[in-house]
């Protein structure tokens, strides 16, 4: 098919005039509109139930968007390596930008670029009139050091795409051209969110405050991303309605005593067992102050203390993580990191300061929008490769914000590399993830199937 005519790439000036390159125009805040958090109202029905009525697939093309899917694959996976081969970290990822924007150039979008952060932001709109629905895929790095041994591996030092990142991207420009080949079947627009800055940069955020939401120049009506997941099947699409993935807080504590030699620990007040107990205390104080049903974990990853062995240092230091799905129970245990701390502290005579950043929000999904993706995904997968997820995952996800902002999903895509049975793959974020590359035409079709399935009309109206 003839490629729509060439739409202006995100460069000054192609916004319109006095509009700031990156956004489209003002819009609501995030929180104008927000919607419930999240948790189900009712549960979603397993994908292989079956649908009344007719299925989305007659009009979103089931079965037949794997197969373009794989089609266009040879060309995802090469850009999938380009972008393995140059991470870069942050929320300024100009090569990355770069090879994004070439890979959308000639499909008709509407591409803007970001002005605080390196975000691509292009719009498809469809032959009729109709919702909104945006999908996402982040595009950062990690301070990650490769160790896969892949021909196609990280070329800068002590930087990797160890989060499946460089999948995302090429996943959704994927989709980006399948669904541009099929614009005359679409009442609606498309918004392609390719965000810098996941990996503890808050991107998805800032990309709001730019006006993602309001890109296609009528506000987002739904979001949908994939996250590829190594120690999951490969193909397998899990998501499930409420929290899928957790809020993710780091604290610090100070404990400060008073230093003397180490063969006199009784003329001094030493700090290092003082932050050991408040380790323990940390621990008991989630066991039986969480109620069993409600998931937290603490995590002390770090402690600090001293230069020298013969000496008793004045102070010691702990830090780590705190990961909920419940905002309430989130508040109450940032106040108990500071009360055991202090308390533990004051019972041996010294005193502890605690700090608690705030990071992202809980990851929950519709319970609406997770039916329309079980179904859609069923459609173009197949019923087997589809299911809702058991349990919530305690890793955290910036795609929170926008979930926050309109209603949606995040799934996980599995990518177990050949091989390897799912739980001994190597993990995302080790220096050893990798995935399996047939999984990238699985996104691109899933991707589109729920596109489809939202813009033409199959969604539930309570998602729409």
């Amino acid at each position: 098919m003839t490629p729509p005519p060439r739409a202006a790439r995100g460069t000054p000036g192609a916004a319109p005039a006095g509009q700031p390159r990156g956004t489209a125009g003002a819009g609501p805040s995030p929180d104008a509109r927000r919607t419930p958090d999240g948790s189900p109202s009712g549960q979603a029905r397993r994908a292989s139930d079956g649908a009344p009525g007719e299925s989305a697939a007659a009009v979103a093309g089931g079965p037949a968007l794997l197969g373009e899917a794989r089609r266009l694959a040879p060309e995802a996976v090469a850009l999938r390596r380009a972008l393995h081969r140059g991470p870069e970290l942050g929320l300024e990822l100009p090569a990355t930008q770069r090879l994004v924007l070439d890979a959308l150039d000639g499909l008709g979008l509407d591409v803007r670029t970001g002005r605080a952060l390196s975000s691509v932001t292009a719009t498809l709109a469809g032959a009729a009139d109709g919702p909104t629905i945006l999908l996402r895929a982040d595009m950062d790095a990690l301070p990650v050091t490769e160790d896969t041994g892949l021909p196609f591996a990280s070329r800068t030092p002590g930087l990797m795409h160890a989060c499946g990142h460089d999948a995302h991207m090429a996943m959704l420009v994927g989709a980006a051209r399948l669904l541009a080949g099929r614009r005359d079947a679409l009442a609606g627009r498309v918004v392609f969110m390719f965000q810098p800055g996941e990996e503890g940069h808050h991107g998805a955020r800032l990309m709001i405050e730019e006006g993602v939401l309001e890109a296609s120049g009528a506000r987002a009506d739904a979001a949908f991303a994939l996250h590829v997941h190594p120690n999951l099947p490969a193909g397998a699409v899990r998501l499930r309605p409420g929290p899928q993935m957790a809020a993710s807080d780091r604290f610090r504590i100070v404990v400060r005593g008073r230093g003397g030699h180490a063969s006199a620990p009784h003329t001094a007040c030493d700090p290092v067992p003082v932050a050991c107990e408040i380790v323990l205390a940390l621990q008991t104080a989630v066991t039986r102050g969480v109620a069993a049903d409600d998931s937290a974990v603490l995590s002390v990853t770090r402690m600090a203390a001293g230069t020298a062995t013969g000496v008793i240092p004045d102070t010691a230091e702990l830090s780590g993580t705190l990961r909920t799905l419940a905002e309430p129970t989130r508040r109450r245990l940032h106040e108990t990191i500071a009360r055991v701390a202090r308390g533990v502290a004051a019972a041996h005579g010294a005193t502890a300061e605690a700090t608690v950043e705030t990071g992202y929000p809980v990851t929950a999904n519709d319970a609406a929008f997770t039916d329309v993706v079980l179904r859609a995904a069923a459609d173009a997968l197949g019923t087997e490769a589809v299911d809702v997820l058991p349990a919530p995952h305690m890793t955290a996800e910036d795609f929170s914000y926008v979930l926050r902002a309109v209603p949606g999903a995040l799934a996980f895509l599995g990518a177990c590399p050949p091989g390897r049975a799912p739980h001994e793959a190597p993990a995302l974020h080790s220096p050893r993830a990798t995935i399996d590359e047939d999984v990238i035409a699985t996104g691109i079709a899933c991707e589109a199937a729920v596109a489809l399935a939202f813009l033409t009309g199959h969604a539930p109206e309570r998602a729409r």
